[in-house]
């Protein structure tokens, strides 16, 4: 059979298109437009070529700035995906309490990011913070406004209450996807249950959990509000993650160029870690496909 093709559907991509060449891609040439040249005001600019990019690259500020994100993303995810499996293998799997769990683990992801940091900044501040009083009450010295360490607990926390909930629904979709039959046969079997995880949930759910480490990783990699209004990048520099950097250095300094190549380097790395986690799924669904 010859398989038709109606061309007239493009047209209602059109709008899509339309918006998103609007809202997209002329930002993104203009970005890529600052960062190739230099400008003293008036719309007039210079070129500098790769100039922007070199002092970027060669930036201990940006190195800096470079570690602590990976080392925050890094322990975001040791911690989130564990704890979200953990949390979706012992939620209810039908019923009315299957249906209060999944309603009560949506709730830390409706709420928007400003007002989660703004949550966190009272809860755990000394004096007025039912955690930073609490914690004084049991002789524990913690203060996130003077303490480096105490600054990065309570971003990570914050950041686990908020987003967990995210990777525990997804996996629990992964296991609810999973034929009755399989348990069945593990049960004949008298497979014990860390067998059961092993070769029958964990493998049905590397799919969502690709997702979910992909979508964790993005957003931790790229987060900037929550930590913003908790601790405005301090106590020094100590929570200045990358996209809180480049605030920083476009706005606060108005360093358009340097600010525009470095943006143009955070694109290049999200793209690249998605790209490869893209064709990581690719390959996932090829093989179950077989």
């Amino acid at each position: 059979m010859i398989k038709t093709q109606n061309n007239k559907a493009w047209f209602l991509v059109l709008p899509v298109l339309v918006v998103v060449a609007f809202s997209a891609v002329l930002p993104l040439m203009t970005v890529v437009n600052y960062a190739l040249n230099d400008t003293f005001g008036n719309n007039k600019f210079f070129w500098v070529g790769l100039e922007w990019f070199e002092e970027m690259v060669t930036s201990s500020r940006l190195h800096d700035a470079l570690g602590r994100q990976i080392l925050f993303s890094a322990i975001i995810l040791t911690i989130q995906v564990p704890l979200g499996i953990y949390i979706a293998l012992n939620m209810p799997k039908k019923g009315f309490w299957a249906s209060f769990c999944l309603v009560l683990m949506s709730l830390p992801l409706l709420i928007p990011f400003n007002v989660v940091g703004t949550i966190w900044q009272i809860f755990g501040r000394v004096d007025i913070g039912l955690l930073g009083h609490t914690l004084g009450a049991l002789g524990i010295d913690y203060n996130y406004t003077n303490d480096p360490f105490d600054a990065w607990m309570t971003v990570i926390v914050m950041d686990v209450w908020h987003w967990t909930s995210l990777v525990a629904l997804l996996a629990y979709a992964g296991l609810q996807s999973i034929p009755q039959a399989y348990y069945q046969a593990a049960k004949i079997d008298q497979a014990s249950r860390w067998a059961v995880f092993r070769y029958i949930e964990l493998p049905k759910m590397q799919g969502v959990l690709l997702i979910a480490i992909l979508l964790r990783f993005m957003d931790s990699f790229m987060i900037y509000t929550e930590p913003f209004v908790v601790t405005g990048g301090g106590p020094g520099n100590s929570t200045t993650f990358l996209s809180i950097d480049l605030v920083k250095m476009a706005i606060g300094q108005f360093d358009l160029g340097p600010a525009a190549a470095f943006s143009l380097m955070y694109f290049l790395v999200i793209l690249l870690v998605s790209w490869v986690f893209f064709t990581v799924m690719t390959n996932l669904d090829r093989q179950e496909s077989k």
